[in-house]
């Protein structure tokens, strides 16, 4: 499915890239994985791709860390257990000293714990030490988020870490590739202004969503 112009969209959806996703997973032997999906929208593509590989799913929150006044420009990223990405020469750039960096991990920091609660209810996290795990997101810019994940992954000690999107950008496959045991992208794009480009439906996915992915 492909649309001329600015954009180019190859999928209908999240469920539709996820499947494409799955199929070049699938195709490679390895011993069972642990699928964790970052939240929101990558719980989704992650579900999808647990589905067909028949084994649960779990999830990561990864907060971006944006730059003051536009929170669409990633500073770096944050995730539970004090595991973080900070692009302290890009902060200096946009005026984001280190008081506002520090106060921002803080407060994202909060948030995670917040949300992985709720979005865990009973359940336990999953224990990856030892495993092979796999990282899925629905896409990847500038892949900080997911560069973010694999450095809590290597924290937490998991055997191989395999890294799995729809879609990237070559400066995402370039920075992630030598940092994993494997990277799994059905698209690479030369340029990846937003992931949503490559997708027909790209609507916010909700906490009650994700909730119901992980029940």
């Amino acid at each position: 499915m492909e649309k001329t112009g600015a954009n180019h969209v190859l999928f209908k959806d999240r469920i539709h890239a996820a499947m494409l996703l799955a199929e070049k997973l699938a195709e490679k032997s390895r011993t069972t994985p642990r699928i964790l999906g970052l939240a929101r929208g990558g719980v989704v593509t992650a579900s999808v791709v647990a589905k067909k590989l028949s084994v649960p799913v779990d999830v990561l929150v990864i907060k971006k860390l944006s730059g003051p006044g536009n929170p669409e420009f990633a500073l770096g990223a944050v995730t539970q257990d004090g595991v973080l990405l900070v692009e302290w020469g890009v902060a200096q750039r946009v005026g984001a000293d280190e008081s506002y960096v520090m106060r921002e991990i803080g407060r994202l920091t909060r948030e995670i714990r917040t949300q992985t609660r709720l979005y865990r209810k009973r359940n336990k996290p999953f224990g990856i030490e030892g495993a092979n795990v796999v990282l899925v997101d629905d896409g990847a810019a500038t892949g900080k988020t997911l560069e973010t994940a694999v450095r809590w992954a290597k924290k937490k000690k998991a055997r191989t870490i395999i890294v799995a999107t729809p879609i990237a950008s070559k400066e995402a496959v370039m920075m992630l590739t030598p940092e994993v045991d494997e990277l799994v992208v059905y698209h690479e794009a030369q340029s990846l202004a937003a992931v949503s480009d490559y997708y027909q439906s790209f609507p916010q996915v909700t906490d009650e969503e994700v909730i119901a992915m992980l029940t």
